[in-house]
């Protein structure tokens, strides 16, 4: 028997690298319309639309052109959007109250938007940030903390009106404990048994949502506070594990993890414990420093898809991201 003397590897991984096709066919993850969700702001009394300075490319949109906007979305082939008020000023109070009117803002915005678009899936948030003149999540007591069970009283009601008014998955952002099995038992009890609820379970403390404030324009209102006492401390994982845990066992049907990018090693943890349906956020401060050095040429606009396929291989299900109108019309 001949012993060759070998002078070339056997196994050369380029062969399967060396043509496009070949790269797509043995691709791991892929990257789907289907999986893309894009967040939508409308302002309250605006005509038209206005740029977001500090997010790159995105805009409030008013009642009179949401639908317009909507339908692109719709046209490049995403099957979801997640919608954010910008009510005005004077309408905000220390308890967030307007969040409980049934004719608010982002009530009539998702009757008009699902009585053109049917079929499209509205995500709502349930958070009082957006109408409190404080900028916190939920109501304060006397001493100026977040009253968990006080706001869980606000949360529900908030959660109904926003079925009513034809939201698909409801999304609890507000990080109150309790809050997910409050706001099923009110749902079930309401008839709306087929209404989804995406908890925002580690939903960490982060300082990556700075764009997204100017963009609902709470900052003003918030200052330099924190939401320590409610948000996740961003050291920690097996805390995520355990919110998670909790939002499944009193009644989410989707997780999700909050920030994106620096918390891939979260969005594994969580897919890989529980296999639940499992969203990411690729939130303002992620979006706008990737537009941020595109713009400068420092980047290539490829950046943003690379990002995406990270959530993938992580194991999101599917990702809001303000990219999902751009990416998907490239897919």
């Amino acid at each position: 028997m001949t012993n060759l003397s070998r002078k070339f590897p056997l196994t050369r991984l380029r062969r399967t690298r060396s043509k496009a096709g070949l790269r797509a066919m043995l691709a791991e993850v892929s990257l789907k319309k289907e999986d893309l969700i894009q967040p939508v702001f409308i302002k309250e009394g605006l005509k038209g639309l206005e740029p977001i300075d500090s997010m790159p490319g995105i805009n409030r949109f008013g009642l009179d052109v949401i639908n317009k906007e909507v339908k692109e979305i719709v046209d490049v082939g995403i099957k979801s959007i997640a919608v954010f008020p910008v009510i005005n000023e004077e309408k905000k109070d220390s308890a967030g109250l307007e969040a409980v009117n049934e004719n608010n803002l982002i009530s009539m915005a998702i009757q008009q938007i699902k009585k053109e678009f049917p079929e499209l899936i509205v995500i709502a948030d349930v958070a009082l940030d957006p109408y409190t003149n404080h900028g916190h999540d939920g109501v304060l007591d006397e001493s100026g903390e977040v009253d968990n069970d006080a706001s869980l009283l606000v949360l529900k009601q908030q959660a109904l009106i926003l079925a009513k008014a034809g939201t698909d998955v409801i999304a609890p952002s507000d990080m109150m404990d309790g809050r997910i099995g409050v706001i099923r038992e009110s749902l079930e009890e309401a008839g709306f048994k087929n209404t989804a609820i995406c908890a925002y379970s580690a939903k960490y403390s982060s300082k990556f949502y700075g764009p997204f404030k100017d963009a609902v324009e709470s900052a003003k209102f918030f200052g330099n506070k924190t939401k320590d006492s409610y948000q996740m401390a961003i050291n920690n994982i097996d805390e995520a594990l355990h919110e998670v845990s909790m939002d499944i066992n009193e009644g989410a049907d989707i997780v999700m993890v909050k920030p994106g990018m620096p918390y891939l090693d979260v969005l594994k943890a969580v897919k890989d414990a529980f296999g639940m349906p499992t969203f990411v956020y690729q939130v303002s401060g992620e979006y706008s420093m990737m537009m941020a050095a595109i713009e400068k040429g420092w980047l290539s606009e490829e950046v943003i898809f690379e990002s995406l396929i990270a959530f993938k291989r992580a194991g999101a299900d599917c990702i809001l991201t303000y990219a999902a109108k751009d990416i998907a019309s490239r897919l």
